[in-house]
């Protein structure tokens, strides 16, 4: 229920703020709105404006919406309103009416990157993890707890702003400079190496592969947590066991038991553990549950380690700014997102990235019922990361969405005419083509991680 209402209330805020944007413009330009639609397919309800005659309306399905205005190309229109109509307006006017909704999105990530900024944004401090040998973080000789400053000259306070501009680099290829502090608070800058990467790569954590990994504070191999009806209950583990050896290793870090718990599969292991009131090591036999990780079985305890948190918050940071560095900060973010998804299509067009990158309705639901629980300040980034996704695609020059509309008046500004109606029916049946292929694509992918995970 949290899922499908984080969902709802999303759907509704982008499409209204969308719709609104075409809504005032086309008001301020002097044309009559005929509807104003929350929805697609049958109306639930429905309120007529006495003072503009502007129906007011939430329909059925709630993955969209609608502003229909007076046209005289969609129906016949009274003499006494012709000059309300869209296709009498300046074609600059028309263009402007066509932007406002994608602006309008844009402009609302703005808005709420601006507010989180103010308020203080929680994250991860970029400090690096192992480095291991042979990766192109090896070659560039990054250091393990390093601190990553900058990457192409964009300050990076935090490991999510380290994903989104390493990702921005991917995008670029070749190299890329990156500058960071070492643990004694050397500062010393890196070019890495980018060119190893694949298009399948970024279908996963590309940034492991270039071996930047998030440093994490050692674990003892401490049970925390034993999980009903988990291999690790069954098998008589307790919480504060310690692990002493397992596989006949001995075990100092929790990583070390996640290593080779994973390698056993449904093979059975002997483990040593120190326990509570107990003088000697106990020997256990351990099966590890066989589960499915990405195609390949791997082996699963059922049990958590116990955690020092304090080790944890030092690597804690709130990314906050003023006011008025803030706004800057909101408009950059937005921007620099734009561009990386416009880049991340190119590349899906192009071959370059694999279309499984592609998300649809099921993904966003899941996020939003994701985001939702964990706060306000992350679904309200969920928010803003998907307005500029929503205005980024309809920029897209595709006959049917904005960007297309705005494709036809510029085509009619050059050549001084309208785009003929041949013209406009094949493109309407090229863009319907192109959103239904998109759309199976997007469905498909959904469907594929339920599934797969």
């Amino acid at each position: 229920m949290i899922t499908l209402l984080a969902f709802l209330v999303a759907i509704a805020v982008l499409v209204v703020i969308h719709e609104l944007g075409h809504y005032w413009v086309a008001r301020w330009c002097g044309v009559k709105v005929l509807r104003f639609s929350v929805g697609f397919g049958k109306p639930l309800y429905i309120k007529k404006s006495a003072r503009s005659g502007t129906e007011w309306v939430i329909s059925a399905i709630p993955l969209g919406g609608y502003v229909k205005m007076l046209d005289e190309r969609e129906g016949e229109v009274p003499p006494q309103e012709a000059e309300q109509a869209f296709n009498r307006r300046p074609v600059w006017q028309r263009m402007a009416i066509v932007v406002a909704g994608p602006v309008a999105n844009l402009l609302l990530a703005i808005v709420l990157y601006w507010g989180l900024f103010m308020h203080g944004v929680p994250g991860i401090k970029p400090v690096l993890g192992d480095i291991p040998p042979q990766t192109p973080a090896a070659m560039a000789h990054f250091q393990p707890q390093e601190t990553l400053v900058s990457v192409a000259g964009k300050a990076t306070p935090s490991w999510q702003e380290v994903n989104w501009a390493m990702l921005d680099a991917v995008m670029q290829g070749g190299e890329v400079m990156m500058e960071g502090r070492t643990a004694q608070g050397e500062s010393r800058t890196h070019t890495l190496d980018l060119s190893g990467l694949t298009p399948d790569d970024l279908d996963g954590d590309f940034l492991d592969k270039l071996g930047l990994t998030l440093y994490q504070p050692p674990i003892e191999p401490v049970i925390g947590k034993v999980l009903e009806n988990s291999a690790a209950q069954r098998d008589g583990l307790r919480e504060d066991d310690r692990i002493v050896t397992a596989h006949q290793q001995p075990i100092t870090d929790w990583k070390e038991l996640v290593k080779i718990i994973r390698g056993h599969p449904d093979r059975t292991l002997r483990m040593e553990v120190a326990r509570a009131g107990v003088s000697a090591p106990i020997p256990l036999d351990v099966t590890p549950e066989a589960v499915d990780d990405g195609g390949a079985q791997v082996g699963r305890l059922g049990a958590a380690p116990k955690v020092d948190s304090r080790a944890f918050d030092v690597l804690l940071v709130e990314v906050r700014y003023p006011p008025l560095e803030a706004l800057s900060r909101a408009a950059g973010k937005t921007w620099d997102t734009a561009v990386v998804s416009l880049k991340m299509l190119g590349r899906m067009v192009m071959g370059q990235a694999s279309l499984k990158n592609l998300s649809g309705p099921i993904t966003i639901a899941d996020y939003a019922g994701q985001t939702a629980q964990m706060g306000a300040i992350a679904y309200l980034g969920f928010l803003a990361l998907i307005s500029i996704s929503l205005g980024v695609l309809n920029l897209l020059p595709i006959p049917l969405l904005d960007g297309g509309h705005l494709l036809y008046h510029t085509i009619e500004l050059l050549k001084g005419s309208p785009v003929s109606d041949r013209a406009w029916e094949i493109g309407q049946r090229v863009g319907i083509a192109l959103l239904v292929t998109l759309m199976a694509f997007a469905l498909y992918n959904d469907i594929s991680r339920q599934i797969l995970g």
